[in-house]
């Protein structure tokens, strides 16, 4: 059972910068497709950026060109860099062991979910 812990949100002014960090235990790490998923208040949770274990990326277009994922995988973590920040960023946001299905950015959560780590950006 892969457990999860995200860290490293904040509140940052519009045009920031933020790096969320999630550690993981529990799981074959380095075999997994990991996701950074948010979740803004009233509305679903969405993927916005994954990683596959030969390192191959896909990103949310409206993340594209802002957010970076990378992992490492000697230390079994998964970082989100996540810069020129909008107000529209706003969320909660979670990492997870997942299914990738491709450039439409479907995907299934494989792992339970952490606490998230809140990111607020303000105008």
């Amino acid at each position: 059972q892969v457990q999860l812990v995200e860290a490293g949100g904040g509140l940052v002014q519009a045009g920031g910068s933020l790096r969320l960090s999630c550690a993981a235990s529990g799981s074959i790490f380095s075999l997994n497709t990991m996701g950074w998923y948010r979740q803004a208040p009233g509305k679903q949770r969405e993927l916005v950026a994954a990683i596959s274990a030969d390192g191959s990326t896909n990103y949310a277009d409206s993340v594209k060109g802002r957010f970076t994922i990378s992992r490492d995988n000697a230390k079994n973590t998964v970082a989100l860099q996540m810069d020129s920040l909008k107000p529209e960023d706003t969320a909660v946001y979670y990492c997870n062991k997942i299914l990738f299905f491709g450039a439409t950015m479907r995907s299934r959560p494989l792992g339970p979910w952490g606490q998230g780590t809140q990111v607020t950006v303000t105008s």
